[in-house]
């Protein structure tokens, strides 16, 4: 089975890989558009998810540990950033740490603002990535 072909059409289902998932961050960035965010007290509450793809062959070794601490201390610093215009822009520089983490091939990255409008839940994006340059 193909790339493809395969059910997500996003990964080789022929190949064993490991998620390595952070489901469900809560946090706050001054984001968006609008001249309420833009000026804003407050920052944006956020909810960010992170997946996190390796090929492994066996998934209980620690081969294919990761240390997401990088991830999470950045996200705790979301609050304190100057403000950004865009949700891409948050998610784009989540998806390049990511790859800083050596064994990453590809990761998912959804960064949504949850009180934006009183009818919606949420309003985000989502990308998901593969490492630009092949792994040794």
């Amino acid at each position: 089975m193909t790339e493809a072909s395969s059910p997500t059409g996003l990964w080789d289902a022929s190949r064993d890989y490991v998620r390595i998932l952070l489901d469900n961050i809560r946090t706050e960035a001054r984001v968006g558009l609008h001249p309420w965010e833009k000026f804003a007290e407050h920052p944006n509450p956020l909810r960010v998810r992170i997946e996190l793809f390796a090929h492994s062959p066996r998934p209980e070794t620690d081969a294919v540990f990761m240390d997401y601490d990088p991830l999470r201390a950045a996200l705790k610093a979301w609050p304190t950033r100057p403000h950004t215009d865009l949700l891409e822009t948050l998610a784009e520089e989540l998806v390049a740490l990511c790859f800083s983490l050596p064994r990453v091939e590809a990761c998912r990255v959804s960064v949504q603002k949850t009180a934006i409008f009183n009818e919606i839940d949420a309003v985000g994006v989502e990308l998901y990535r593969r490492r630009p340059e092949p792994l040794a």
